[in-house]
């Protein structure tokens, strides 16, 4: 993981942890960033104008400090290579979702269940002969076959 501070160039990142005190999480939850959120770097921490993000329809610029506590999953950094199928994912680890693949109708059936790019997904159990598995995203606890996990990419991510 690298903070957003590390961030060498300009791309959508994935919020995978906040650390620092107590009231610096408070306010960026209350600003909507949390695990998870998508955010975009418009100006790295080595441009001129400082680092600027854009979150959720605003501009931010985010100080060195705050920078350091915020670590990011780049998105723009996943190479075909980094992604495995998810039903390959061990039990209680988390990935990002990068690419559905499978007949059209899977791929619609997949999204409307919330499976859609950059969504953070957790397996959460595996039955006992390893089908069906369970899994965690978005809040709420979705179950799988095995053959339809296998068209879901993702990137492995400790989240």
């Amino acid at each position: 993981m690298q903070t957003l501070a590390q961030i060498k160039r300009e791309g959508r990142c994935i919020i995978s942890k906040i650390d620092g005190s107590k009231t610096l999480v408070r306010r960026l939850a209350e600003l909507g960033m949390v695990r998870g959120k998508v955010v975009t770097v418009i100006a790295t921490a080595a441009s001129n104008s400082g680092l600027l993000i854009y979150f959720q329809g605003q501009r931010l610029a985010v100080s060195p400090e705050m920078a350091e506590c915020i670590e990011v999953l780049d998105l723009g950094s996943l190479d075909d290579k980094d992604l495995v199928s998810l039903d390959s994912i061990p039990l209680k680890k988390s990935g990002v979702v990068i690419k559905l693949n499978g007949s059209k109708e899977l791929r619609r059936r997949l999204m409307d269940m919330g499976l859609t790019r950059n969504t953070i997904v957790t397996v959460r159990q595996v039955a006992p002969l390893g089908d069906p598995v369970e899994l965690t995203l978005r809040g709420y606890k979705l179950s799988l076959r095995k053959s339809e996990a296998a068209n879901i990419m993702v990137k492995e991510a400790s989240l």
